[in-house]
This record gives C-alpha cells, sequence and structure tokens, in this order.
C-alpha cells in the first residue's frame, strides 16, 4: 500500500491510497491516520479509487480513525471504491457509518456542506 497527500480548498486533505489494505500494510494506514487525528484534521477525504483489496484489518483502522475524529468533530468521507472493495463495506455494514461517494466531487460538497 502506497499514498500520496494532497490538499483542496475549504481546508480538506485528500489522502489517495493505493494497493492493497491487509494486515502486512494496515500498520502504514494506523501510523498515517493517528498522525492526522493527532492535528485534528476537520475535513479528510480518502480516495479509494486505486485500492484493489481491503481485509479487517484494513476495516478497523479506518473505524480507529472515525472513532477518534468523533473527539473534535472531525469529518471523512470515502470516495471511488471498486466494486470489490466495496462490497466488503457493505457486507459488515460499514457503509452506514461512514460518508461513501462514488464520485470526488460528491464526496467534497459532502464536507464543504
Amino acid at each position: 500500500m502506497d499514498w500520496t497527500e494532497q490538499q483542496k480548498d475549504g481546508g480538506i486533505d485528500v489522502v489517495e491510497l493505493s494497493g492493497d489494505i491487509d494486515l502486512k500494510h494496515s500498520p502504514k494506514l494506523r501510523e498515517l491516520l493517528q498522525k492526522k487525528a493527532s492535528a485534528k484534521t476537520p475535513k479528510l477525504l480518502i480516495d479509494f479509487s486505486k485500492v484493489k483489496y481491503i481485509d479487517s484489518s484494513g476495516l478497523a483502522t479506518l473505524i480507529e480513525y472515525f472513532q477518534s475524529t468523533r473527539k473534535y468533530d472531525g469529518r471523512v468521507a470515502l470516495f471511488g471504491m471498486n466494486d470489490r472493495v466495496n462490497s466488503v463495506f457493505e457486507l459488515v455494514r460499514l457503509s452506514e457509518v461512514f460518508a461513501m461517494f462514488k464520485e470526488e466531487a460528491d464526496a467534497v460538497a459532502h464536507l464543504s456542506g
């Protein structure tokens, strides 16, 4: 798993993930997201368009970040998941927890609103 980071207008941090998010790689994601939580990042947009696979360790890492954002009213949105990754989120009903979008513009609008 690799990632790139950028900033969008409106104070939105964007993290573009790529590769697999599994037991081997989720510690790197946890470290990245813990830094975002420590910085009290107000709005985080996570791009999943280049993620091929996610397992339970990756999901746990995202849930941990989501829970940490509640302490400071942070917001997170996910977008660009392929069918395989999206089905994992739906299977464990995380589509009811995370704001998930197909298109980046919709996710940005959600965080901006």
